[in-house]
């Protein structure tokens, strides 16, 4: 309940108490009814509602005058609509509050996501170079394996002259591999003239390999018995060198004596130029004049 003081006689304090008094007394009205159309305010109007407002404030005046102040009594809709909206307001302050602590968590929560991806991308890169380590490793002690296994004594194909092939064209792109395959040519046909060149093959990766005293007996086996073959002369000169770099000088010399003995005629001009080039570096004595071949007589 509330009271008025006798001193409320101005013109804009009953202009405020008959808007109270308006709204309080149209709220359950309006509650109950459809919404009105709006008030078109022209001067007609504003005039009425001018004088309605005098009247209001001489009834008040003349209330207040007789003793009898003027009371206001709040719609009970109005009271209990004003509650509501307060407890809506307090409900929206806890959203909003609760709505706070949701993006902050999303925001933790996402910054831990992207640190987790993180170290998920960094454990995948170690994971795949681990992986990538593992395979190399066992490829590699795979192949040690390979290479340190006995040479088998069984031909690959049944054929001297196609596993002599084929271990060629494996020397020439994998060294080691192809040590074992000229290996095996000469396990599985021994006394044969593919055993001879593989052995000169077999030869010429020790060289290149640095295994020289290798390179002298594979050469020693090749050249057994003195072939006639087109690889004998020049692997006759690869003795010699390999010969002379296990400080065997004097063996040396003498694989190149036999080099002019048993192939100089037949040799290319290439080739008698590197034996001659070969006996310099080594520094062995000048060979006997190499008898010349008599050309042949025309018939008749």
């Amino acid at each position: 309940m509330l009271k008025l003081p006798a001193a409320l006689r101005t013109r804009n304090a009953l202009v405020s108490v008959l808007g109270v008094i308006l709204i309080a007394g149209t709220t359950t009205v309006v509650a109950q009814t459809a919404p009105l159309e709006p008030i078109q305010w022209d001067k007609r109007r504003l005039d009425q509602l001018d004088r309605n407002v005098r009247r209001l404030e001489r009834a008040v005046t003349q209330r207040n005058a007789a003793g009898q102040p003027v009371i206001i009594e709040p719609d009970a809709e109005v009271v209990a609509l004003q509650g509501r909206v307060g407890l809506m307001d307090r409900r929206l302050g806890d959203m909003e509050a609760t709505v706070q602590r949701v993006n902050a968590d999303l925001e933790r929560l996402t910054f831990q996501l992207d640190e987790v991806q993180r170290d998920n991308s960094s454990l995948t890169t170690r994971v795949r170079d681990a992986e990538t380590k593992v395979r190399t490793m066992e490829a590699a002690a795979a192949r040690e394996a390979e290479l340190n296994a006995p040479i088998p004594t069984t031909s690959p194909t049944g054929d001297a002259a196609r596993d002599l092939t084929a271990a060629a064209r494996l020397a020439a792109s994998d060294p080691a591999r192809g040590d074992r395959a000229l290996q095996t040519v000469i396990a599985a046909w021994p006394d044969t003239p593919q055993a001879a060149e593989a052995n000169s093959r077999l030869g010429d990766l020790r060289v290149s390999a640095g295994d020289h005293a290798g390179a002298v007996s594979a050469y020693a086996a090749a050249l057994r018995g003195w072939p006639t073959t087109p690889w004998a002369p020049a692997t006759t000169l690869e003795l010699a060198s390999a010969l002379n770099a296990t400080d065997r000088k004097t063996q040396a010399c003498t694989a190149l004596t036999e080099f002019t003995r048993r192939y100089a005629t037949a040799a290319t001009p290439a080739v008698r130029t590197r034996a001659t080039e070969t006996r310099t570096r080594i520094g062995c004595a000048a060979p006997a004049a190499a008898p010349v071949a008599t050309p042949p007589r025309r018939p008749g």
